[in-house]
């Protein structure tokens, strides 16, 4: 896994805050590993301490909207098969923040980092419950990014 993330990220998010939070800002990096993807996420300026749903959504661009919330028109979780949550290819596990700041790295073999382009990362107001209907009762979009394909600019994750 070290020398996956040594290298260059396939596709990449810059996650920015709704219109109340603009402080929220942080980075998803999605890596091509063994069958999937893994997910590296750096997030900073979140609100509280806790839990938040973290999902890929059917469509992209981020736009946002006025108030706590946002972020409309990116469509349900991302589910090509059309599967009942929490098995769409874009549910996530929670990310966890302690002090306005979340790391997270996890693997998905879901989906690989190309066919997630253009979709929309967001973060949700509460954690998600994995059994809600159709979204998993995880509340409005509080911050967003649209993947595109990482540049050189970007960097590796690690040195």
């Amino acid at each position: 896994m070290g020398e996956t993330l040594s290298q260059q990220p396939a596709a990449c998010a810059n996650i920015t805050g709704s219109s109340e939070l603009p402080d929220l800002t942080g980075n998803v990096f999605l890596y091509p590993f063994l069958e999937g993807t893994l997910v590296v996420a750096d997030v900073a300026g979140i609100p509280f301490s806790g839990f938040y749903g973290f999902h890929i959504h059917q469509h992209g661009p981020c736009v946002m909207g006025e108030g706590y919330t946002g972020y409309h028109d990116v469509g349900g979780h991302y589910s090509p098969t059309e599967q009942p949550h929490p098995y769409h290819a874009g549910d996530l596990p929670v990310l966890m923040a302690y002090n306005g700041h979340a790391f997270m790295v996890v693997y998905s073999d879901r989906f690989v980092p190309d066919e997630v382009i253009g979709r929309a990362m967001i973060i949700h107001e509460w954690p998600d419950d994995y059994h809600t209907q159709p979204t998993g009762d995880s509340g409005a979009p509080i911050a967003c990014g649209t993947f595109y394909p990482c540049e050189a600019q970007v960097g590796p994750l690690l040195p």
